[in-house]
């Protein structure tokens, strides 16, 4: 398994994004994950953007974390947020997502950040529970989903604040 920086709009990571996408609408029975995200939300030093690939090649895991302060949508300044965590279903439960997560948590801490941030929701039960092993805890609900009674936040600090 090797885990590359690749853009958001990179073909591999298109390819993934539309499979995570797809599962997020049959899991909520609607189109997807409707936040509004750029390429330039993941470039360094502001985020970055990971893809996992098996050992011919074939992108199987995708994660992410984009620069969140404070905002109107509840961040708080030096927050990292997760996005796009997913891995392919027939390469779950091999620890990908975890070695992923890892990897964003530790670029995350040196870019400056202070707290790692993420939203999912009741109908993605293995991601809840892969949050909570990870050292992860529910905080104050944030961006484009706060508002739904579904909608889980979860927060773990990188480093002590400023």
């Amino acid at each position: 398994m090797q885990i590359r920086r690749v853009s958001f709009d990179h073909p591999d990571a298109v390819k993934l994004n539309d499979q995570v996408q797809a599962e997020y609408a049959v899991r909520y029975g609607d189109d997807g994950d409707a936040t509004v995200m750029a390429a330039s939300d993941f470039e360094p030093p502001n985020g970055i953007y990971l893809i996992a690939y098996d050992e011919l090649g074939t992108p199987v895991a995708s994660g992410a974390w984009r620069s969140q302060d404070a905002n109107d949508e509840g961040n708080l300044d030096g927050d990292a947020e997760v996005k796009r965590m997913y891995v392919i279903e027939q390469m779950r439960g091999r620890g990908i997502a975890r070695r992923i997560l890892a990897a964003l948590e530790e670029d995350a801490r040196a870019a400056g950040r202070i707290r790692m941030v993420l939203e999912t929701g009741l109908k993605q039960p293995e991601a809840i529970a892969l949050y909570t092993s990870s050292g992860y805890e529910p905080c104050a609900k944030f961006g484009y989903y706060r508002h739904y009674e579904s909608s889980r936040c979860f927060a773990k600090r990188l480093r002590p604040p400023r």
